[in-house]
């Protein structure tokens, strides 16, 4: 989704990432710790906990932060969470998915609800913007691991559906009940991925304006910024233009 990479890169840019490492490293940790307690211990035998292990490394989340995230689980420690979706409209008309973990379902609730429409959203029902979305696993490669033709290839070998190339990386697709299989295969024949992971793909996007795209970044900033909110997902689309504008 460019809007969503293209922003990414924008936050980078101005140290919001940097600013947010610790509540970064904390949803990571979360997702190694219920991944490691819904299945094995060990991310050979557990496809969930070897994908959060890698998105953990691709963050330069350090190593001893996975292992004690690892041995909480195994000690039957810390919160039981719930994994909770939320979807509904931001600015502009624009479908944006909540993904949580919680120990509190009313209290996230109440505060995804209150996010949305404080800044210019509103959520809706489970499904109500969901259609608009295809699940999917994602992979990424940086740029310099081959030409496009050598990752094609690849990609088409390990059963993934499509590939997106440019200067900055490739873009590798599958289904996402193959997403392991074909990370795995893709492993073997290009090495180490940046990351893998499952994502929520848009079928349609909507366009917004300079006004809408401040708007929109602004409900995504706050509800990121929620120790409850794991991920958010849009389909905006940002023209060039907006976002230079967007970056001064």
């Amino acid at each position: 989704m460019a809007g969503h990479s293209k922003w990414a890169n924008i936050q980078h840019r101005k140290g919001r990432q940097d600013a947010a490492r610790s509540k970064l490293f904390s949803k990571l940790a979360k997702e190694i710790t219920v991944a490691a307690k819904m299945g094995d211990p060990d991310p050979d035998k557990n496809p969930r906990l070897r994908l959060a292990v890698k998105e953990a490394k691709s963050q330069s989340v350090p190593k001893d932060v996975i292992e004690r995230a690892i041995k909480k689980s195994m000690a039957g420690e810390g919160d039981d969470y719930e994994e909770i979706r939320y979807e509904g409209y931001g600015p502009g008309g624009v479908a944006v998915i909540v993904e949580t973990m919680t120990d509190n379902r009313n209290r996230t609730a109440s505060t995804v609800r209150s996010t949305f429409s404080k800044n210019g959203g509103n959520l809706g029902e489970t499904g109500s913007v969901g259609f608009m979305f295809e699940r999917k696993g994602e992979i990424v490669y940086a740029a310099d691991v081959g030409d496009e033709d050598t990752v094609m290839m690849a990609a088409i070998e390990a059963g993934a559906e499509n590939v997106d190339s440019s200067e900055e990386n490739h873009v590798i697709t599958c289904a996402d009940t193959d997403l392991n299989d074909v990370s795995n295969a893709l492993e073997a024949e290009l090495g180490e991925s940046e990351t893998a992971k499952l994502i929520w793909q848009p079928t349609t996007t909507t366009e917004l304006d300079l006004d809408g795209a401040q708007k929109l970044m602004k409900l995504i900033e706050v509800l990121e910024d929620d120790d409850d909110v794991q991920r958010v997902t849009a389909n905006f689309e940002i023209s060039d233009e907006v976002m230079e504008q967007l970056s001064e």
